[in-house]
């Protein structure tokens, strides 16, 4: 690869960062004013939507997938990537008018469902920013040593003092103007990429055969029923999604710019996560090197071009990860305030202990092999937590609760089988038990509807709430036992 100079790097890097500073500093005195910020027009809400979920850790990501699963893989990863988000318009327009006063979810989830699902829904969020935080900061480390061979653990900590000083003085306000300008920066790079990528990239079509990456995949289709799940679960533990969706002016607002974000999102992801099969078709990447060298696929497709295109791309990374980090930075900050100490500890102790828990963020992200298994983890922890989350708001004690579940499994399912049958080799026995699942559904949904018209199940209590509420009574009647006896022997 063309790699600038050592000095070169280090200009371009600090330089880039030093600006990013001197802008938010900028900022946060033009906004010490207005510090918990205005409300979102359609355009902000989608460029910092699309800044959201567009950090330089993508670059990572899925390319590898696309090494992995081919085509059929990516497809997949960005549909369940973007289309999750419209979940924010749907449910977002909802809970604010629920809790006006609010502006993350788990303030909602306090009200409806009580103080212990929300500290149990905060531990998830805390935990789930914490992983993307890690891996933005692995993402913007195996950038620089990538394209410049520089350290990444100065780069690392640079990132870190910056987003922190400017974030502290200028607040969470200060996160939705950077976005603005990475969702700017996002388009830049994907133009430059595709721009340079098509003109000085050229493909060997036995490569295209000998890959595979044209043909659906086992794990391909795992993953059309997996992701989904996954990415669902997990954007509901992103409090910076919903910092975003209360702050919209409107719902109108809410639903175009989520709407523009989830378009943009897709195309980009899909156009990114190609990069990896492309690097492959072109012999950048040999077949015999994909197993370690397929999250780079990107950057190996850099390989042609002249360093000061390289350094382009470098300033555009650069803010793009440090946007992406400050926004999940003040998620975290806002979290912990709102959620764990109900805003009443001074704000710098809460930015504090979030700086603390950076260090670990840190050490993980200089040993981290890859930044996809990083974003699996999260989805695969937020998988798992849902479950018990709707456990304590009792949404498996009331069977009206699984019909959605029900016409969403068979109807996908059955779809999905009636499109591909005739595109992929299904046996016979296979074949034969999706139909007799199909109709199974079916049935089941109808028994379902036919019990809840007859039976007309009154709203359960929380499970938690019921098991507080018997153990409070039982204490009550063991207290006023006692009291009993007490009177007794007194009378005696």
């Amino acid at each position: 690869m063309v790699q600038p100079s050592t000095q070169a790097s280090n200009a371009v890097i600090f330089v880039t960062y030093s600006l990013f500073l001197l802008m938010g500093l900028g900022m946060a005195y033009r906004y010490r004013h207005d510090l918990k910020g205005g409300f979102l027009s359609a355009i902000p809400v989608a460029l910092n939507f699309i800044a959201s979920g567009l950090g330089s850790s993508v670059l990572f990501a899925y390319p590898e997938l696309a090494t992995i699963t081919g085509v059929q893989g990516v497809i997949v990863y960005a549909l369940s990537s973007s289309l999750p988000l419209l979940i924010f318009a749907a449910l977002g327009s909802i809970i604010r008018r629920k809790t006006p006063e609010g502006f993350v979810l788990t303030e909602w989830t306090r009200q409806r469902y009580g103080t212990a699902a929300m500290l149990y829904l905060s531990a998830a969020t805390l935990f789930t920013l914490f992983l993307y935080l890690t891996a933005e900061l692995s993402a913007i480390g195996q950038v620089v040593t990538t394209l410049t061979g520089v350290n990444q653990l100065p780069v690392m900590l640079v990132q870190v003092a910056v987003t922190t000083i400017y974030t502290s003085l200028g607040g969470f306000k200060i996160s939705f103007v950077t976005d603005n300008i990475q969702g700017g920066m996002v388009i830049c790079l994907i133009v430059i990429a595709a721009a340079t990528i098509g003109a000085l990239t050229d493909i060997d079509t036995s490569l295209i055969r000998e890959s595979e990456f044209l043909k659906p995949t086992l794990l391909g289709w795992q993953l059309l029923y997996i992701l989904p799940v996954c990415i669902l679960t997990n954007n509901f533990f992103l409090s910076n999604y919903w910092l975003r969706a209360f702050a919209s002016k409107t719902d109108k607002d809410l639903w175009i710019g989520v709407s523009l974000a989830t378009t943009v999102i897709l195309c980009v992801l899909v156009l990114v996560g190609m990069t990896g099969c492309i690097a492959v078709w072109s012999g950048a990447l040999p077949l015999d090197e994909v197993a370690t060298s397929g999250s780079v696929a990107f950057f190996i497709l850099l390989d042609r071009l002249p360093s000061w295109v390289i350094g382009v791309v470098l300033v555009m990374v650069v803010t793009m990860s440090c946007s992406a980090f400050d926004t999940l930075q003040s998620a975290m900050v806002s979290s912990a305030s709102n959620d764990l100490f109900r805003n009443r500890l001074n704000i710098w102790w809460i930015r504090a202990g979030i700086l603390l828990i950076i260090i670990p963020a840190i050490v993980i992200a200089l040993e981290a092999p890859s930044v996809l298994q990083i974003y699996l983890i999260s989805d695969l922890v937020s998988a798992c937590i849902v479950p018990r989350i709707l456990f304590i708001a009792g949404g498996f004690d009331d069977a009206r609760l699984l019909l959605p579940g029900w016409v969403s499994i068979a109807t996908a399912l059955t779809l999905c089988y009636h499109i591909t049958q005739r595109k992929i080799n299904i046996r016979k026995e296979t074949s034969t038990s999706i139909n007799i699942f199909s109709i199974a559904s079916f049935v089941s949904m109808v028994a379902l509807l036919a019990h809840l018209h007859t039976s007309r199940l009154d709203y359960p209590d929380a499970p938690l709430l019921h098991i507080v509420r018997a153990c409070r009574q039982y204490w009550a009647q063991m207290v006023g036992e006692n009291d009993g006896d007490l009177d007794a022997k007194c009378e005696l």
